[in-house]
């Protein structure tokens, strides 16, 4: 299955869609995109769509609702969870100024001190 991001204003996707792999076949038998994209076009209506895919190798990142097309990036990125956390721009995704521990422990990030609150399981 191919799967297919639903792009809304400010590029922000709105709908994942799954398309049968069949329908992206030229004559050849190749999976071209446009043609999944023309696909969903005529069925639903709506012409704005990219092709995403689960393992990530499409665009970075497997789209969700929410998510935001980024055209320069080519890549579709997650909702910021907090104010302090940057882009990284290799993968694509947000991550913490400080880096969480590998303790086998369990954290919670805390935005008013910028660091991992160990959560206690006791």
């Amino acid at each position: 299955m191919a799967t297919f991001a639903k792009i809304g204003l400010n590029n922000k996707v709105i709908e994942v869609l799954s398309v049968h792999n069949n329908e992206l076949k030229d004559a050849n038998g190749v999976e071209q995109e446009n043609i999944g994209i023309d696909f969903l076009t005529k069925l639903t209506g709506w012409a704005i769509w990219k092709q995403t895919s689960y393992n990530n190798n499409i665009r970075k990142n497997h789209a969700g609702i929410g998510y935001t097309y980024d055209e320069d990036r080519d890549a579709f990125i997650p909702p910021k969870l907090f104010n302090s956390w940057t882009l990284n721009e290799t993968t694509c995704q947000w991550e913490a100024p400080v880096v969480k521990p590998d303790d086998g422990n369990l954290y919670n990030w805390n935005e008013s001190t910028t660091s991992w609150d160990l959560i206690d399981n006791s």
